[in-house]
Parts: structure tokens; sequence; C-alpha cells
């Protein structure tokens, strides 16, 4: 089925307008677990219900409103929401460009793709070649529902990738945590603890490869799930386990000892994991003969 647009509006380019449409560029793969009553192991289930009369309400009687005062509303339309300003919930409008570097992570919300709409080809592929060029964000606005965003377009291979953004006054200040010195003298890390940390980074660095991470705690679970079915417990809830003491933290930590332990096992692994892949090609490549006579022994032995 061919994916459905979000949203459809324009880029505002300074001058320049670029038809485009917005997609969705995740999907979420939670696990879906239902709430159920304890008592009879039934599904619990929500309505939309008048809080005045107590009767439920079906979708098509319902609207939006905005409590101006306690227990009175003003009531806003989709069309009212849009003609608020009507150019803002149609454009995606760059207001500067920015080095990537100076957006902290903690900024980043959602990304989506955006694709040229009809006759917007050519401008689409000059903001994208742009964009690549300059090494830049383009720092925008763009009114989702009803929210004003702000966003950062990117290019990323042959797409413009718009990301919403969080606000300045959305982050929380970390000046309440309690964090170690800016320094390694202050925070009291010797140049051989650093030096051991950064061979441990060095040790397992390698490529990006997305498609080796997946959910495995979501596969524990769904292994629990059939664990508990063949055992016939599936109305069995399970209660938990008294919690120990865990044990306290000592100040004093070696931290070269645990860092030679890790390049140790890092070092262990590496080797094992060579040695397994080296061992499994030379099993598919050569055939034992050893193992094809006694096969073809058993073979006859069956027979006669």
């Amino acid at each position: 089925m061919a994916a459905r647009a979000l949203w459809k509006g324009a880029i505002s380019f300074g001058l320049v307008y670029i038809p485009v449409e917005m997609y969705t560029a995740v999907q979420e793969h939670d696990l879906d677990l239902t709430m159920l009553d304890k008592r009879d192991f039934s599904p619990i289930g929500y309505k939309r219900y008048n809080k005045s009369s107590g009767k439920e309400v079906s979708w098509d009687h319902i609207v939006k409103g905005y409590e101006y005062e306690d227990d009175e509303y003003v009531v806003l339309s989709d069309e009212d929401l849009k003609r608020a300003n009507v150019e803002a919930t149609q454009t995606i409008d760059i207001m500067a460009f920015v080095d990537a570097a100076d957006v902290p992570l903690t900024y980043y919300e959602t990304p989506y793709y955006l694709a040229p709409a009809r006759g917007g080809g050519k401008v689409y592929a000059l903001l994208r070649e742009t964009l690549r060029k300059a090494g830049k964000l383009g720092i925008a606005t763009v009114v989702m529902r009803t929210k004003q965003h702000l966003c950062a377009l990117v290019c990323v291979e042959d797409k413009i990738v718009l990301n919403t953004l969080r606000y300045a006054t959305e982050i929380r200040s970390a000046e309440e945590l309690k964090l170690p010195p800016a320094t390694l003298k202050a925070a009291g890390i010797s140049d051989k603890e650093l030096k051991m940390a950064l061979s441990l980074v060095e040790g397992m660095s390698e490529e990006w490869k997305p498609e080796q991470y997946r959910d495995t705690y979501k596969e524990d679970v769904l292994a629990l799930v059939k664990k508990k079915i063949k055992a016939g417990q599936t109305k069995t809830i399970t209660a938990p386990e008294k919690e120990t003491a865990a044990p306290k933290a000592s100040n004093v930590v070696d931290l070269v000892a645990l860092l030679q332990d890790s390049l140790g096992k890092r070092s262990t692994k590496s080797t094992t994991t060579r040695r397994t892949s080296s061992a499994s090609k030379t099993s598919k490549t050569s055939a034992h003969p050893a193992a094809r006579r006694t096969k073809s022994a058993t073979t006859r032995a069956k027979a006669a």
C-alpha cells in the first residue's frame, strides 16, 4: 500500500517555495500489552462520556474547545485552527541555517521524510544539495495539528528529513544534578585511566550497522509468554521476589583494574568470534571424509 502523506504544503526558502509532502519516517514495535481486570482477567475498556449526563458520546458528536473561564469554552473547529494563521499551517518556513554540531541532541524529537510534490522536483533537489554542500541545518517552523513545531531540515542521502525540535523552554536545567567536575584533575581521573578508557573505546569501535541491533528484551518477554502458556500458567500472577539489600557503594574504585578486565574480556571475545567465524567457514567449504564414511555405513546398517 502506498504511503499516505501526513501533511501537504511548501518549504519557504527565501523567495523560493518548494511544494512538498510529509511522511512518517519511523514505526514503533512496542510490546502490545492489554490491561486486564485481575479478578476475572477481562480486558479493560474506556468510554468517551458526557460529564454532565454521564452518557457515552460517539466521535461524530465531539468537537474541540478552549476553556477561557471555569466551565466556559470557545469551540474551535479544524477550520478555525487553520484560519488562525493560514500561511503557518501550510508552510515550512526556514528562518536560519546553523551548523549541526551547534544543536544539542536533547533538542531532537521526531523525524519525518519530506518528498517533492508535483512540479517541485528541481527546487527540492536544489535545497537538498545546498544543505549537503554547506553542511548546515535549516532551522524552520511548521504547524502540525494544533502545535507550531520548531524543526531542523537536514540532507540525508537523497532525502530532506524534517526533524522536530524542542523549544529551549522545554529543556530542563541540569543545575540540580550532582555531576563530577568538568576537568580531569578536579574529577580525580589520571592520565593512565583516560588512556586505558580510550583504548577500550578504540577496541569497541566499528562501523555503524543499525540492522545488527534489535529489541532483545521484547524477545525475552515473548519467550516468557510461550513458557507460561506451555506450563498452563496463563492466569498465574507472579508475585515479586523479596528484594535483597544492595551492597553499599564504595567511593574507592580501582578504575585501572576494571579497565584492564574490560580490555581483556573484549580481546577474548574478539578472538573467540574470529575462531568461530573461521571454523564455520571451514566446515562449509570442506566436507569431512570420515563423517561421510560413517554416514554411509550407518545407512547400509539400517538397510540390512
